[in-house]
């Protein structure tokens, strides 16, 4: 029996988000006149996860967060063989949660942060210079816990596809086949929860890239300027 598990905007979220995160490591790392498309990437990471967090909730069923909030029961009943569903189990669910709120954290502290040179995250203004040092030094120490949160999860992939099951299929294709006449394919993610997902994470990144901010003054007029 063929069940839908992964609707197209999830799928869209996982590998965009998997891209962007991957370029932005990159030139973070590398810095240098890379750092301006570091913090590009970083609002487009930003529309991302506003994006999934509304999603979340308005999306189709395995994508809700409440189909697979790892709760104590939920991990124990994994534990004990006894879980049955679909989308991701407890345990993945755990890595699926850190990974989002880490990456959330990483993302918020970079608009905040500078490189000491000439770059600055477009709210640095609303924080004091000691502030913004401070915040660059946990966004820069940052890469290391999201490479760890990225081998964890590559590690569980690998490990299911060990042992026969395919994580990444369905993830590509939205379907996967079960023998379970239990399960249910997703339903739900109407046209006009993804149009409002679209306008909450548009605003988010109208925001978090200074929108609320007041303008910058006029320049001074030529005639104010000595002429030395």
């Amino acid at each position: 029996m063929r069940i839908k598990v992964w609707d197209l905007p999830t799928r869209l979220f996982h590998w965009l988000l998997f891209v962007t995160v991957a370029a932005a490591l990159w030139t973070g790392w590398v810095g240098g006149s890379w750092i301006e498309w570091h913090g590009r990437l970083g609002l487009v990471i930003i529309w991302l996860l506003a994006f999934r967090l509304v999603w979340g909730f308005l999306g189709s069923t395995y994508a809700r967060f409440a189909q697979f909030l790892p709760t104590p029961a939920r991990i124990l009943a994994y534990l004990r063989g006894n879980w049955r569903g679909e989308g991701h189990n407890p345990l993945g669910a755990l890595s699926v949660f850190a990974l989002l709120g880490y990456l959330t954290w990483q993302a918020v502290s970079g608009l905040f942060s500078n490189d000491d040179i000439a770059f600055e995250g477009p709210l640095a203004d609303l924080v004091s210079g000691a502030t913004s040092t401070w915040l660059s030094g946990l966004h820069r120490q940052g890469l290391w816990i999201i490479l760890g949160l990225i081998a964890l999860h590559l590690t569980a992939i690998a490990i299911y596809a060990l042992r026969g099951k395919n994580l990444v299929r369905p993830m590509l294709v939205g379907w996967k086949e079960s023998d379970d006449p239990g399960l249910r394919s997703a339903k739900g993610g109407k046209v006009w929860a993804l149009l409002l997902a679209f306008i909450i994470a548009s605003l988010a990144l109208w925001a978090a890239n200074g929108g609320l901010l007041p303008p910058p003054p006029p320049p001074p007029p030529p005639s104010a300027i000595p002429a030395w």
